[in-house]
């Protein structure tokens, strides 16, 4: 067989990959205000789509509003202050560019490990490994 035959070959037997934008859909955050406090409705599903640890985007958000938060039993984020939807969703993203999406491929499959103290963002479709945003 010729290169370009085995080309061809490798070509029709690699799987169809989809657009990572397209398949890593992190949901709207829902925000409601309650007194002194912005209630993140459903931060429960989007830290599952993100596939991170609560207390992780928790931290990242907290510094990113500049404010201080907490997890309620029923899985939701208490913020101290008035957020707005925008502001909520801005935090979010930023969390995903630094700790979900390979800046390689930009891919959301990745994982964060830690190396000799640091963390680093392994990506398990390129196998990029970047240090994080954090």
């Amino acid at each position: 067989m010729s290169y370009d035959d085995h080309l061809d070959r490798a070509l029709e037997e690699t799987p169809d990959i989809q657009d990572g934008s397209e398949r890593f859909q992190v949901p709207d955050p829902e925000v409601r205000q309650e007194g002194n406090v912005t209630v993140f409705e459903n931060f429960q599903s989007t830290t599952d789509s993100l596939g991170r640890e609560d207390d992780h985007v928790m931290k990242f958000v907290q510094n990113e509003l500049g404010t201080s938060a907490s997890i309620d039993e029923r899985g939701r984020l208490r913020l101290t202050g008035d957020f707005r939807q925008r502001r909520v969703a801005d935090a979010i993203d930023a969390y995903a560019d630094a700790y979900v999406r390979c800046p390689e491929c930009g891919l959301p499959d990745t994982r964060i490990v830690r190396e000799n103290g640091a963390e680093l963002l392994q990506c398990d479709a390129c196998g990029a490994r970047s240090a994080t945003g954090g």
